[in-house]
């Protein structure tokens, strides 16, 4: 586990650790490491597990899909992100969501369930990575909740306007890039593509946005006449 040290200890999950802390946490929760190549399943719906996932290179996305093969993007996971942590954190739940890689990726997986039994002497940073591991959780909340506000909005046009007020607000600046490309913004805001791409056209020629791929520039002036 030394080579990812670098990764781990920039990780909200391990904040507050060093390095000898962080070795006696992944030996404590079993930690062990698997490899996916890209557009594999790392988690599957319908299944169960005991272990939560950080990415350690790579990234993946969390996805829902129905019998006809329909996603639904609730999130991206990049590196030092974590999946899964609900669904093993209570034995016997079932995945209702799929993880698959967006490209090459080195996965960490951790016995989340040891995480939530303290080690007999109870370590300062046994009790360090619960805390942090309640913070991961609510941050998790808070995207899952931007998500929801999106995809209320009754139009794509609305959609894609409350999507990119909340990223720009988010990077402080009214110029960003996004980390998906149209066809996962469509799955990330469940629209079809087809109709989000006539939108964000539309935005463009009304002088409300500029766009170049997956950069974007809110106009701002022009969008508080809306």
């Amino acid at each position: 586990m030394q080579k990812y040290l670098s990764t781990l200890s920039n990780s909200p999950f391990f904040s507050g650790l060093d390095e000898k802390q962080i070795l006696s946490i992944l030996n404590c929760l079993n930690a062990s490491t698997i490899t996916k190549k890209k557009d594999s399943y790392i988690f599957r719906a319908g299944e169960t597990t005991d272990v939560m996932g950080m990415i350690l290179s790579g990234s993946a996305f969390i996805i829902q899909e129905d019998l006809w093969g329909h996603r639904n993007i609730l999130s991206k996971c990049n590196v030092g992100d974590f999946f899964g942590e609900p669904y093993a954190a209570k034995p016997g739940a079932v995945l209702n969501i799929s993880v698959v890689a967006h490209e090459d990726c080195e996965i960490l997986l951790l016995n989340v369930r040891r995480i939530l039994v303290t080690c007999k002497i109870a370590c300062e940073h046994h009790q360090r990575v619960i805390r942090n591991l309640v913070e991961v959780l609510s941050n998790k909340v808070m995207i899952f909740n931007d998500k929801i506000t999106h995809v209320s909005k009754r139009t794509t046009r609305d959609k894609l306007l409350s999507y990119l007020s909340t990223e720009s607000i988010k990077r402080g600046s009214l110029s960003f890039d996004i980390q998906f490309d149209r066809q996962q913004l469509a799955d990330f805001l469940c629209v079809e593509r087809a109709a989000m791409s006539a939108e964000i056209s539309k935005l463009q020629k009304e002088g409300l946005i500029k766009t170049n791929r997956n950069h974007f520039e809110i106009i701002i002036g022009d969008l508080q006449g809306i």
